[in-house]
């Protein structure tokens, strides 16, 4: 049995599912997956703005699985489908440094509109819903690793690079607000830097950007001086811990870092691409002035403290970073 696949939406399954917003993409997809994986019925919303059909090619004609093509905000069946549902992931956004820099616009819209709508709607059936966040809202702070209850430092107005962080905070509090005032069973999480198979460099994703441009024998680029770090961390461990979450109701009403604590500078990352390759590439080092629009400012360190989710579900984001690299390539070889 296919999905049913509704661009014009029509009647909807009455199978008690789990709704996945943004199931069609990177992140989104594996969670799928995972769910139908553990015989969960799951309905996929997703406008694919972003979004591809492809990446849930493996489990297109599961029958479990309901596709709906369409906006949140748009899609006139939400509140039923919502009533239907054991629980949500709200996983879709506006995502990459590219689209945020290009269009600030769509971003704030796309980030705030479809989450209020999503809340109204579970919050009028008490649906416990997961909404994933950003470690961009801990902006310009300059600490060596970041935790839940760490203030946030946001740059100006007139730098579109903040208007994402700042989408996806002024979300935090919407649901933090629902939590509060209509008791609804809301987790978030904070999400560093996920990677892994089907992620692409379309919106300026680093890792996938230097697979393919080693393979192509092409210069990595890598921006500043590369010595800025990040903690990448394996699609399938952001996974599990998202799961997890969903699952413990203690951590309702809470937010949670997700990510690897391994750090790894961005020049580093570099070199070990071509290495795990073999390729010929060099590395080209890119000015800000040159890669960015003016007033580009990147944060010099993004480590989480995952002490918090080790402590409410047992589990800490673990696969090594060259194991990451070797999965990531290992795609389209």
């Amino acid at each position: 049995m296919s999905p049913r696949v509704f661009r014009t939406l029509g009647a909807v399954s009455d199978i008690s599912s789990i709704l996945v917003t943004g199931g069609a993409g990177f992140i989104g997809s594996h969670l799928v997956e995972r769910l139908l994986a553990g015989g969960h019925a799951v309905t996929v919303m997703d406008d694919l703005s972003t979004g591809r059909l492809e990446n849930l090619a493996a489990v297109q004609a599961h029958p479990k699985l309901t596709l709906i093509i369409s906006k949140i905000s748009r899609c006139v069946d939400l509140r039923e489908i919502v009533a239907r549902s054991q629980s949500v992931y709200h996983l879709a956004a506006a995502v990459g440094v590219e689209l945020v820099m290009t269009s600030g616009l769509r971003t704030i819209e796309t980030n705030l509109r479809e989450t209020e709508v999503i809340l109204e709607a579970v919050s009028a059936r008490t649906v416990p819903i997961l909404f994933t966040s950003t470690s961009e809202v801990y902006g310009k702070s300059q600490q060596e690793a970041f935790s839940e209850e760490d203030d946030l430092l946001i740059g100006p107005p007139h730098l579109s690079r903040w208007s994402y962080a700042c989408s996806k905070l002024m979300d935090e509090f919407l649901a933090l607000a629902h939590a509060k005032e209509y008791h609804t069973p809301v987790v978030l999480a904070r999400l560093f830097n996920t990677v892994g198979p089907r992620q692409t460099g379309q919106f300026g994703m680093v890792l996938p950007r230097f697979i393919q441009a080693a393979r192509r024998g092409q210069a990595l680029r890598v921006y500043g001086d590369g010595r800025q770090t990040r903690c990448f961390c394996a699609v399938q461990d952001t996974v599990e811990a998202l799961v997890r979450l969903q699952n413990c109701p203690a951590a309702r009403g809470e937010i949670f870092n997700v990510g690897s604590t391994e750090e790894v500078s961005i020049a580093r990352l570099a070199e070990m691409v071509i290495t795990h390759l073999r390729s010929p590439s060099a590395i080209e080092f890119i000015p800000y002035d040159k890669a960015c629009a003016p007033g580009f400012q990147d944060m010099l360190r993004r480590k989480p403290v995952v002490a918090k989710l080790a402590r409410y579900v047992g589990f800490r984001p673990a696969t090594p970073l060259s194991e990451i690299i070797r999965q990531t390539a290992a795609v389209g070889e």
